[in-house]
């Protein structure tokens, strides 16, 4: 993988994840939407369900704990600074809004097939819930997400 083809942004096209005992998941839904972007030496991402619920409250500080937590699991994000090493994007989580992030690495294998951007990783190796989590982007324009 080098640099430059990976630097700008990228639309989310599939999320899947395949567990060790056979399962195949969609984690964020049929239509995740979100992108990427890589630029020189910073990452942000974000991804979200296409079929979030707005609150009923209208307001974010007064939603109900269900709703809080039913945004929270149709909705990742993290931001920080990048290094690739070979295949790997290595992505030092500088804030995420899953807190644990923060501080550590996420590492990506990555590589570009027929323009699109393909990332996976490894998620809880050595228990019931080993799987490979696989993310398909493309090439975004000006429009963020469709």
């Amino acid at each position: 993988m080098r640099k430059q083809d990976l630097l700008g942004r990228w639309a989310l096209r599939q999320w899947t994840q395949a567990y060790d005992d056979g399962r195949v998941t969609l984690p964020m839904g049929q239509a995740p939407r979100g992108f990427i972007q890589y630029d020189d030496g910073r990452m942000f991402c974000m991804i979200e369900r296409a079929d979030r619920q707005a609150f009923a409250t209208g307001g974010q500080w007064n939603a109900s704990t269900e709703e809080k937590a039913r945004a929270y699991e149709g909705f990742m994000s993290y931001a920080g600074t990048y290094e690739l090493a070979g295949d790997e994007v290595r992505q030092h989580v500088d804030m995420s809004l899953f807190p644990n992030w923060e501080g550590g690495v996420q590492r990506r294998k990555a590589a570009i097939v027929d323009g699109l951007l393909h990332l996976s990783a490894r998620l809880e190796d050595g228990t019931p819930e080993a799987r490979t989590a696989s993310l398909v982007w493309e090439r975004a324009g000006r429009a963020i997400i469709s």
